[in-house]
């Protein structure tokens, strides 16, 4: 029944056609599913990622029901590749697991800090985890050791799993961190006090049984990446990222065993779990991977013309990046769709990516609490400026300090009715912060911290944070809106406006501007009247630049996003 999980092979997209999915089951159990969907029977009470949806997928590729497309298809760049069907996933996940538990003596509930880049092993030991029950915490390559110590006193990881390249830094600082009993390394080398994981899981048994897990088990945590704040521990269970996409439908990737999917993300970033692992797979899709040790965008356009990779995720920043290289010189096998997330991407990068390839950009909006709430979902109509509309699950809403709903086309902040029923997908709490978990409640709602407007269609637009939002001489003026009309301007490769004092208005819009590599020996008092003025035309004049500082680069997190909070700070002496 339910517990079982069978509803994979049951779900129906719109158009009623199923893409070559095999239909296994009967009549009685679909409408199971559907009830289940509508909201009037409870959803399992046990359910476990790799057991109900890697193991059935590996049973249907061994039945030639299947595509003959990888599970996993990784690359390197130099030669080296790799390629997983479900099988040899399942069979090298086995061996990690029993890694885990057998010679680490890891516990169901236990946490285990994941500080890979993109190679294999990261997907076998999230896969690893799931099996054995095990929370992992990702975490970018990028971490200094003062970021290793708080994620490993904050999380009171027992385990963490790194490279060569960052086990020093994670040595620096262990003797501060009495809860961590085993490290493991992923390398051809040794170390003292490291266990060698290579050599381990390759001499490991594939024997293996997959721990039961209730569907509301803590399966992964995420330290969020937003533009202010110290990071908190949001905690997602087996349900909220595992489950969701059963109960959802094709709603944003919209893919089927035949796709091949791409996405450029850091893997300590929540969206290299939905796009990377938990979305493809539950449809049966094959996950790509380039190692991408650095964003090139040479690199990326050649791989896009040599693998069949249908559909291309990332930041804006990719994007953006991509964009300033001639296109007509590249010619992409079999690319058809892209996904942009993270922050709004500008729709002058959108268009111009759609004239150069013929593919659009459709955006997605979501956050580590919530994964995807809004998206442009395939073939849907696209709105420049627009993040699409609210994601299956989600009753999204624009509200205002009292929790009121607002009418179409009026300002407030965007959230997600949390009651009188909680929606599967949400995380399931800030650990150890109750009273940030509750500050995110406002009335029936959860309240993302974004503002936004809806219009008629039900189609959003992001403002821009709550902190971000610049109020000068009266008016309102959104970072995005400045960002957006300065990226027009072909001087400038990218952008971040905040707020700067000013004694007259009381702030004032500030644009910190990385100029794109021809114009950067320009005359640059110039160049800023330029700028100014092309803002002044291209939107509300009170809006432009009083301010325009020419920068290298900007502060990013590690997900991409730009840290206005530390430009802002800068402005204000803060």
């Amino acid at each position: 029944k339910l517990q079982r999980l069978k509803l994979l092979w049951t779900l129906k997209p719109p158009n009623g056609t199923f893409h070559g999915h095999p239909r296994l089951l009967s009549s009685d159990v679909y409408s199971q599913y559907e009830s289940v969907r509508q909201g009037k029977q409870e959803i399992p009470k046990y359910f476990n990622f790799a057991s109900d949806v890697l193991d059935k997928w590996s049973e249907i590729e061994k039945a030639g029901k299947r595509p003959s497309n990888p599970a996993f298809w990784w690359v390197n760049g130099k030669g080296e590749e790799v390629k997983w069907s479900f099988e040899e996933l399942g069979v090298l996940s086995r061996k990690v697991a029993n890694v885990l538990t057998k010679e680490c003596g890891l516990q169901k509930g236990d946490r285990l800090i994941l500080i890979l880049p993109r190679i294999p092993e990261w997907w076998l030991v999230k896969v690893a985890c799931v099996r054995a029950g095990i929370v992992v915490i990702p975490g970018t390559s990028q971490l200094s050791a003062k970021d290793i110590l708080y994620r490993l006193q904050a999380s009171k990881a027992v385990c963490i799993i790194t490279t060569d390249k960052l086990a020093p830094a994670v040595d620096s600082v262990a003797s501060q961190c009495q809860l961590l009993k085993t490290k493991l390394m992923v390398s051809k080398g040794s170390r003292e006090g490291w266990l060698n994981f290579t050599e381990l899981y390759q001499n490991q048994s594939a024997d293996h049984s997959c721990i039961k897990t209730k569907i509301q088990d803590p399966m992964i945590i995420f330290f969020t990446s937003g533009t202010t704040g110290f990071p908190k521990m949001a905690q997602h269970s087996q349900g909220s990222l595992g489950f969701r996409p059963l109960l959802s439908e094709r709603y944003w990737l919209d893919s089927t065993p035949s796709n091949v999917i791409w996405n450029t993300a850091d893997t300590g970033w929540i969206l290299t779990s939905l796009a990377s692992f938990f979305e493809p797979w539950v449809f049966g899709s094959c996950i790509f991977m380039h190692n991408l040790p650095q964003t090139d965008s040479a690199v990326i356009l050649s791989t896009l013309c040599r693998f069949p990779i249908d559909t291309l995720i990332g930041a804006p920043t990719l994007f953006r990046m991509l964009v300033q290289n001639d296109l007509s010189k590249y010619k992409f096998m079999n690319l058809k769709y892209c996904v942009s997330g993270g922050e709004p991407l500008n729709p002058e990068v959108m268009e111009q990516w759609k004239s150069q390839t013929g593919v659009d950009i459709c955006e997605v909006y979501g956050q580590t609490e919530m994964g995807v709430v809004c998206s442009v979902f395939r073939g849907m109509k696209i709105k420049p400026g627009s993040m699409g509309k609210a994601a299956p699950l989600y009753d999204v809403q624009i509200i205002d300090k009292n929790a009121n709903i607002l009418p179409p086309g009026q300002q407030g902040e965007i959230a997600i009715r949390s009651k009188p029923i909680r929606p599967l997908g949400f995380f399931s709490e800030y650990l150890d912060n109750p009273k940030k978990t509750a500050e995110t409640e406002r009335g029936d709602f959860y309240v993302t911290g974004d503002r936004g407007i809806m219009d008629e269609e039900g189609y959003f637009q992001f403002i821009g944070r709550n902190d971000d939002i610049i109020i000068s001489s009266g008016y309102r003026i959104g970072p995005f809106e400045v960002e957006n009309a300065l990226i027009e301007h072909p001087a400038v490769a990218e952008s971040a406006v905040v707020s700067s004092p000013d004694p007259l208005r009381g702030e004032v819009v500030k644009a910190f501007v990385v100029l794109s590599p021809n114009f950067s020996s320009t005359d640059q008092k110039r160049l800023i009247s330029d700028l100014q003025d092309h803002v002044k035309k291209t939107t509300a004049p009170y809006k432009y630049p009083r301010k325009v500082e020419f920068v290298k680069e900007l502060p990013k997190t590690i997900t991409g996003k730009i840290k206005r909070n530390e430009l802002r700070d800068k402005e204000w002496g803060r």
